[in-house]
């Protein structure tokens, strides 16, 4: 199959964007083999994948948003990729603290899941990101049809989650997870309005029939 001049651009563009959604995971593995991660270098682990994991699923809730204000088609391109990469660096996320914090004693685990709620609405968050990564083919697309658009609306859901995740988790500062929160309800609010705008247009009167 000869790709056209259009198709090339974008298979470049897309080489990047793997490029850059994986710098993140690099830098830290290269500060990990450097024994560059601090005192305590499982905690810096586990937040740094979560911070990333944060915000690319911000990112990917900005594609919609950014698509509309812009008129432009592109952003859609991305969000597929974007919504992935913050369900890898979530898995790596939740990998670590279940490896290498608790040792994968699966009855701490446990308890924790149910009796702190910052681990709760994280793992939440990871359950509804497993359900819409296994769901983000074509192939899904087509088996669930008009479900599919009604499913994949629950990334709002994760989204919130994962904010209340990191909010619940930060006993100090709390600049950084308010930011977080500020942004995920800015574009939240951006498609209320819009879904509430559409609702609220008038619908345009039917011909009478025989007139």
């Amino acid at each position: 199959m000869v790709l056209s001049r259009v198709d090339w651009r974008w298979f470049w563009f897309k080489a990047a964007a793997h490029v850059l959604l994986l710098a993140p995971l690099a830098h830290l593995a290269w500060r990990a083999i450097r024994a560059d991660l601090g005192p305590d270098p499982v905690a810096a682990l586990t937040h740094g994948t979560g911070d990333w994991a944060l915000r690319l699923l911000l990112v990917c809730l900005a594609m919609t948003p950014l698509r509309r204000l812009s008129g432009r088609s592109w952003p859609i391109r991305f969000r597929r990729m974007l919504g992935l990469y913050a369900f890898f660096y979530a898995c790596l996320h939740l990998g670590v603290y279940l490896v290498l914090d608790l040792g994968a004693y699966w009855r701490q685990i446990l308890e924790d899941i149910v009796l702190r709620p910052y681990v709760t609405a994280g793992f939440s968050a990871w359950l509804l990101l497993l359900a819409l990564a296994l769901t983000s083919t074509r192939g899904w697309m087509r088996r669930l049809g008009r479900r599919w658009g009604q499913l994949h609306k629950a990334v709002y859901a994760a989204g919130i989650l994962a904010v209340l995740h990191y909010l619940w988790l930060v006993k100090a500062d709390l600049r950084e997870p308010l930011l977080y929160a500020a942004l995920l309800a800015v574009l939240l609010g951006l498609r209320l309005g819009w879904h509430w705008r559409h609702r609220r247009r008038p619908v345009a009167a039917q011909p009478t029939r025989g007139a």
